[in-house]
């Protein structure tokens, strides 16, 4: 039984760590610490999580759990890693891993010297939609890939939210973006070279949209975008484009909502839909696996530095700072 501590209430905790837990039987939430012990222990009541701390030390400290889920503000999840990782306990942390490349080394590097597991939250990776998707690029079905085009928007219409802080990691790419970005490097297994951005900010340094132009060591060329202006739609989706053939995936951030692979070679179409099972129990059970048999990781720490860096150049590329400066 590997048990979790959570730190803090945010949204996501309910679907990405606490409906994967009551699902599986080799993993538990034990406790849980909130900046407000009340809110905290509604939250323990309504989800049934035993233990309330006064704070995230003690969550970090107890002698009972094997992890600790990070689901804060990306300004404080290198903090919080660091702590946990010299505790001797497992991470999970919410993407964006750090607020820039330097803090994901650090947290990487602090994964590796204590022997724990870090996984950087990309729960879409390890759901057999986005499995299949890089088996067919992978596979060479379309032939030589020319082109690949990721899109994710989401509207934000709250001015508070917390997306648009600069203090707390805030801007489109870091939480919205930072998705198309995974998609197109996890597809051709490259590290890209940016070529250009351009981004829209909001408040000052954040940005609201940016789009970006890369260029993979193979001659890929990929574009990608994240919005998260009030008056855009909600779009995910991404297209591989190659001489033989062209993949286009819609909803692969999360597949369990409704999905569908189209694929067309040869001039034959085909449509596939696959697993509705939740990306977040597939990552648990990818978690799981890399805890206790040392199974390999995805989007490990080391990936979550390499996926860091290319988020700070499309930031240099666009004229805007990295996150974590203190401006």
């Amino acid at each position: 039984m590997l048990k979790f501590g959570t730190l803090g209430t945010a949204n996501i905790t309910p679907r990405a760590l606490l409906a994967p837990c009551n699902d599986e039987p080799q993993a538990a939430v034990h406790c849980i610490a909130a900046r407000d012990r009340d809110r905290a222990e509604g939250f323990a009541r309504w989800h049934n999580i035993p233990v309330v701390h006064d704070n995230y030390l003690d969550v970090v400290n107890d002698p009972e759990i094997d992890a600790v889920y990070i689901p804060l503000p990306i300004s404080h999840h290198h903090e919080w890693t660091m702590t946990a990782l010299q505790a001797g306990k497992h991470v999970l942390c919410e993407k964006s891993l750090a607020s820039n490349a330097d803090e994901a080394a650090e947290m990487a590097a602090a994964a590796h010297n204590a022997d724990r597991v870090l996984l950087d939250a990309f729960h879409y990776r390890y759901h057999p939609v986005f499995e299949r998707a890089k088996a067919v690029v992978q596979s060479g079905a379309l032939g030589t890939v020319q082109t690949i085009d990721a899109t994710f928007h989401v509207p934000i219409p709250d001015p508070d939210n917390i997306r648009l802080i600069y203090a707390t990691g805030g801007g489109v790419t870091m939480d919205i973006g930072c998705y198309p970005i995974s998609w197109i490097r996890h597809l051709t297994g490259e590290e890209p070279d940016v070529v250009s951005a351009t981004a829209e900010v909001g408040p000052e340094h954040v940005d609201t949209y940016l789009t970006a132009d890369f260029r993979f060591p193979s001659g890929i060329q990929a574009t990608i975008s994240g919005d998260m202006r009030p008056q855009t739609e909600l779009q995910a989706e991404f297209t591989v484009t190659g001489d033989d053939g062209t993949l286009h995936v819609d909803g692969p951030l999360a597949p369990q909502l409704g999905h569908e692979i189209q694929l067309e070679v040869g001039g034959e179409r085909s449509v596939e839909r696959l697993d509705r099972r939740p990306s977040y129990a597939y990552q648990l059970d990818a978690f799981l696996a890399a805890v206790t048999d040392g199974a390999p990781l995805a989007t490990d720490g080391q990936d979550g530095e390499r996926q860091m860096s290319v988020i700070d150049r499309c930031y240099e590329a666009a004229g805007l700072p990295r996150r974590g400066l203190d401006l």
